[in-house]
């Protein structure tokens, strides 16, 4: 029995530190205290939402001096949506309602905001009866003609 000594204690293994704690600042200063070796990596876009690689256009577009955006419709395509509007005794809601899409689409279309859409464009078309597209902007839409016989 003199092997059993209580007063000792043996301990097989001992846990260093998470890697939460040894990220640390705290755990950081003490090992520069400690004078031992530290390795820090930069990570490429950490803490950031990059999922892709940057492309070979994006220093095409940084070169860019022409402003780029989107064609909006014209003014005059908004009088004529608002003139046909008018003389079929619709608002702008009942329009929308007719065409199946929001009543802000038909103000935007109105004011020369929107971004155009050939299928809005024709449902349009059709609801006020003008044509909107081409050169006979303003001009009363055609039926289509029956087959003849």
């Amino acid at each position: 029995m003199a092997e059993s000594d209580w007063d000792t204690v043996t301990v097989l293994r001992k846990k260093g530190p998470t890697a939460a704690q040894a990220k640390s600042k705290q755990a950081i200063n003490a090992a520069q205290r400690r004078g031992e070796d530290l390795e820090t990596t930069k990570k490429w876009s950490a803490g950031q939402n990059k999922q892709h690689l940057v492309t070979r256009n994006t220093a095409k577009l940084d070169r860019e001096t022409e402003e780029l955006h989107h064609q909006r419709v014209s003014l005059e395509v908004g009088k004529v949506i608002q003139l046909g509007r008018q003389n079929k005794g619709l608002t702008q809601k009942d329009l929308a309602t007719k065409i199946n899409e929001k009543p802000q689409i038909i103000a935007d279309y109105e004011c020369g905001k929107a971004i155009p859409n050939n299928q809005v464009m024709g449902k349009i078309e059709r609801a006020i009866g003008l044509k909107l597209r081409g050169r006979e902007i303003g001009l009363p839409v055609d039926p289509p003609n029956p087959k003849k016989k």
